[in-house]
């Protein structure tokens, strides 16, 4: 098992896999579940209760700063012709 590198901020790096099996564990693991952030580490894999924990607590502070408008959504490209996310009913 690959071991995870500590970043500048302090906290461990987490690869595409890591957060794909940490979103499953956070919906299979709810706040009332005994021992949660042990049971999500072990989901994971490779991670401690305390990183897994800690990596939910950024996760939180992300979407507060997302939801009050402080983070600019992309410039997302579109293109000709395309009606992707168009909410309109073909009657």
């Amino acid at each position: 098992m690959a071991s995870s590198s500590i970043s500048s901020s302090g906290t461990t790096t987490w690869t595409a896999k890591e957060n794909k099996e940490f979103e499953k564990a956070l919906a299979m693991y709810d706040r009332d579940t005994p021992d949660r952030w042990a049971n999500v580490a072990r989901a994971v894999g490779g991670k401690t209760p305390e990183e897994v924990k800690r990596h939910y607590e950024i996760l939180v502070e992300d979407v507060k700063y997302i939801e009050s408008g402080q983070v600019p959504l992309p410039n997302y490209k579109t293109t000709a012709g395309s009606n992707r996310g168009s909410n309109i009913n073909a009657e």
